[in-house]
């Protein structure tokens, strides 16, 4: 038994086929600045300064990833310590952020509209850098700490409200019947709503590891050992330094005509974003479903 096409008038072939070539032309629009980096990475200096960025360069050079990796160690300790950040703090913020949205969605916690507005006011307001260093760094203790890269990013409002949202898409009936088969609290959250959860998780989870991957700021400002710079901060102390007298203050011997100033930006870039680009293949099932998951309870 065969099922029988429906025959599609010009007008509806005419609207798909400008809806396709709107598609396209837009992911190549999002695709070509990525393929420009890769290609300008691998340029000559001198024909960088010469004709500009180019998909297509005439010679192939890799001084900029040779200068790179001449620094190996320094750059897989900085990859060390910022997957260990990502991890740590993915898995703690996940944690945290799923349990908040469990328990703003009970509707028998008596106080959960007071908690909810003082987490949303947290997005209108904030303390500022000094309130916010003088807690990390007197209170806390965490100067030179990589737990100070950790800990303000485990939790945002935004993700909290979408856990609590995709709560009210749960029915109310498992709990009941798991309260009534003798669980508790954290086993109904542990056992019933985290299985169910795994949409949000994953949408949550990418946001926050993406947070964590791109840190650069907080190591900026709290982290004072070399073995301890994040990637992100690393990459940027290189592009920095990346000037002739540095160079020759640290031994190196190099064609100063070709020292690759412009081209290593583009490999930095390619070395931070090349890792974490390779997890959302992983995670883009559940993507669109995290995000939309709640929406007609909102």
């Amino acid at each position: 038994m065969t099922s029988a096409k429906i025959k599609q008038d010009r007008g509806a072939f005419a609207i798909k086929a400008i809806s396709y070539f709107c598609i396209t032309a837009f992911a190549l629009a999002c695709l070509f600045p990525f393929v420009l980096m890769i290609s300008s990475s691998f340029m000559n200096e001198r024909e960088i300064l010469q004709e500009g960025y180019k998909l297509f360069p005439k010679e192939i050079s890799f001084k900029a990833y040779d200068m790179m990796l001449n620094n190996s160690t320094a750059l897989t300790k900085a990859y060390g310590v910022t997957i260990f950040i990502t991890v740590v703090g993915t898995l703690l913020g996940l944690f945290m952020m799923s349990m908040a949205g469990f328990v703003l969605n009970r509707k028998d916690f008596k106080y959960r509209n007071f908690f909810s507005f003082m987490i949303y006011f947290t997005t209108l307001f904030g303390g500022g850098l000094i309130p916010t260093y003088i807690l990390m760094v007197k209170y806390l203790d965490l100067k030179d700490s990589l737990y100070a890269m950790i800990l303000p990013g485990i939790v945002g409002a935004w993700s909290i409200f979408l856990m609590r949202n995709f709560m009210k898409a749960i029915p109310d009936s498992l709990y009941e019947s798991a309260t009534i088969d003798g669980a508790g609290d954290f086993r109904i959250y542990w056992q019933v709503f985290l299985p169910l959860a795994v949409p949000s998780l994953a949408t949550v989870g990418l946001f926050t590891a993406l947070g964590f991957w791109n840190e650069w700021y907080n190591g900026m400002l709290y982290i004072q050992s070399p073995d301890k710079f994040p990637l992100q901060y690393f990459l940027q102390r290189m592009i920095n330094q990346t000037n002739i007298q540095a160079l020759i203050n640290q031994g190196a011997v190099i064609d100063t005509a070709d020292l690759p100033s412009q081209s290593i930006k583009m490999a930095t870039a390619v070395l931070a974003t090349g890792p974490i680009i390779l997890l959302y293949p992983f995670l883009q099932r559940y993507f669109i479903t995290g995000l939309t998951i709640g929406a007609v309870k909102g």
